[in-house]
């Protein structure tokens, strides 16, 4: 062979490492449906079957990605809970609809395939998907070696769900007297890293040294599918907010009809050890409350009689409590009071 020919794999390509990355890809997906081939992994498209029990089926679709914690599994060299994140970020916002998930795609683009961090990645979106009971059906992964420095990477999902068009958890459900719950998060979520690592960098803190923040800035975010459906399948719910980027105020605001407020007593809200850990760095209230969930991953907003039934469907460290009302106000989201950080 001539070694002066132009090459793909000379460019920084290697599609063979690719083809071996879509052949993991295809095993380690196949491996929940009973070792049966994947046969949309691969395929130019993925083709899948529509539930047959839903009469007046009603299509959701969501895309995200997990931002700038792509950078703290790069410091940590751990990659396998972002996948789970990765998945975690759409199947969220589809059940603020009522919608199931169907399935997921990913999107993986990196400035040189790595098969071992690509499989870590992969076995996260492949246990993110297990827990949100939906199917890895496809991808892309594209290899970028002048977009991406050496090592660096992004990853973008994209999940389908679907409902009935009764369970659709429209703004009109929502009235005046409603209670909104707080479900707990299981920490940062995939939100306001960049803060977090400007803090880092200037408070010179290695987080490989320091056990309680290489443990929470890697947690994954937790996924709500499960219990979130089992309140919409009872019609426990008037509405629900996936608290991601923009805070609480900004995130309930999206589901509140323009006739109704939402009232929030900030001095019931219990933030987790993280959020107190950021605090003590000079973070305003109004800052943290725009930048992290503060301890609450998801909102419920439902009419007072259900709690108790609401309460048995989740599992003790998620227990949903109340931090506010629906009432009609001049202002669409009000913040009462102060959050009480330990």
């Amino acid at each position: 062979m001539n070694k002066n020919l132009f090459t793909y794999k000379k460019s920084g390509v290697n599609i063979n490492a690719a083809d071996k990355f879509v052949s993991f890809i295809s095993s380690i997906s196949s491996k929940k449906r009973g070792n049966k081939k994947n046969a949309n992994i691969g395929g130019f498209g993925s083709v899948t079957d529509l539930p047959k029990n839903i009469k007046n089926a009603k299509i959701v679709a969501c895309t995200d990605g997990v931002g700038t914690k792509i950078e703290i599994a790069n410091l940590l060299n751990k990659y396998d809970t972002i996948g789970i994140d990765l998945v975690a970020m759409s199947v969220n916002d589809l059940i603020v609809q009522g919608a199931r998930p169907l399935f997921f795609l990913d999107y993986i683009s990196i400035n040189k395939i790595d098969l071992k961090k690509m499989k870590s990645i992969i076995r996260g979106i492949v246990k993110g998907c297990d827990i949100a009971e939906c199917s890895l059906v496809g991808g892309e992964t594209a290899e970028m070696p002048d977009t991406y420095e050496k090592g660096k990477f992004d990853i973008a999902g994209f999940a389908v769900g679907i409902t009935d068009k009764k369970k659709i958890l429209y703004k009109s459900k929502i009235k005046k007297g409603d209670l909104i719950l707080a479900v707990p998060s299981s920490g940062l979520h995939s939100n306001g890293f960049s803060l977090v690592r400007h803090l880092l960098k200037i408070k010179k803190i290695n987080i490989k040294k320091d056990l309680f923040l290489k443990k929470e800035l890697i947690k994954p975010t937790k996924i709500y599918v499960k219990e979130i459906l089992n309140l919409v399948k009872r019609n426990l719910l008037n509405g629900c907010a996936n608290i991601t980027g923009g805070g609480l105020a900004d995130n309930i605001s999206r589901v509140i009809p323009n006739n109704l407020s939402a009232e929030i007593d900030l001095n019931r809200i219990k933030p987790l050890k993280i959020f107190n850990w950021l605090k003590k760095y000079k973070i305003s209230d109004k800052e943290m409350l725009k930048t992290f969930n503060c301890g609450v991953g998801f909102c419920l907003i439902i009419n007072p009689k259900y709690i108790k039934k609401i309460n048995k469907f989740f599992p003790k460290e998620y227990k949903p409590y109340v931090i506010g009302k629906i009432s009609k106000n001049r202002i669409k989201v009000s913040l009462n009071g102060k959050v009480n950080w330990l």
